[in-house]
């Protein structure tokens, strides 16, 4: 595999082809979990809005389909941020996004938050774990060292922005130190 292909020519399409749909599911996922952006864990996605996020997000894949490597990296990240959403998107859209975002925010605060991180850390850990090694055992085929590498950059996706959240709920007092279970009725 090259490290780059010409723009227009057949193997772009197709590196365009796998992001758009990639980058589709993402935003269909999301469509479906947070219509109104209330739950996107991503500050800039959630400034852009639904219309400048897929212009931009159009403009990056059409870029981006020139980089094998790098078309194929955000390729299997998007699909695996999908698949995430769509996992609790059902329960998102049953409670409507103000609910489940209190609901999850409780759920937080009943919890110790050295639970949680460590849950946090071993999921991404473990996920990154399996991109390491694919990328590992590649034996120089680009294809599936990029694949590995999307997963690594899907593991490490979710701890950032999940620590974000953390952040701005600590920040905010929602969350504390010694958040805890404490309600023991």
């Amino acid at each position: 595999m090259q490290d780059h292909v010409p723009f227009s020519s057949q193997e772009y399409w197709i590196l365009l082809a796998v992001l758009a749909v990639s980058r589709g599911a993402d935003f269909l996922s999301t469509w479906v979990a947070t219509p109104n952006l209330v739950l996107e864990g991503n500050p800039i996605a959630k400034r852009l809005g639904w219309r400048w996020g897929l212009l931009v997000n159009g403009l990056v894949c059409a870029v981006l389909a020139c980089w094998p490597v790098a078309a194929i990296v955000v390729a299997t990240a998007s699909i695996l941020v999908a698949a995430r959403n769509f996992q609790s998107a059902w329960l998102m859209r049953s409670l409507g996004e103000h609910n489940y975002r209190d609901w999850h925010v409780e759920r937080v605060q009943e919890t110790r938050i050295s639970v949680y991180l460590f849950c946090l850390a071993a999921n991404t850990l473990l996920t990154a774990a399996v991109g390491g090694a694919v990328m590992f055992f590649s034996e120089g085929r680009l294809v599936l060292f990029a694949i590995g590498m999307g997963i690594v950059a899907y593991a490490v996706a979710v701890a950032f922005y999940t620590l974000l959240g953390i952040y701005r709920l600590r920040r905010t007092g929602r969350l504390t130190d010694t958040t805890h279970h404490a309600s023991f009725s």
